[in-house]
């Protein structure tokens, strides 16, 4: 098995690419979900 270091540090720009668009999609689900529950919540119609 042989380790290239050049490699590695090459592909990092793909992890970060990867990683961010799973930091994005959480957030998508985040914000969905808050929105959803602000929406749905029932109304105090109490004056």
């Amino acid at each position: 098995m042989d380790f290239n270091l050049g490699n590695f540090v090459a592909n990092l720009k793909y992890m970060g690419v990867g990683l961010l668009g799973v930091f994005m999609i959480i957030g998508i689900i985040i914000a969905s979900t808050y929105a959803i529950a602000k929406l749905t919540a029932p109304k105090n119609n109490n004056k």
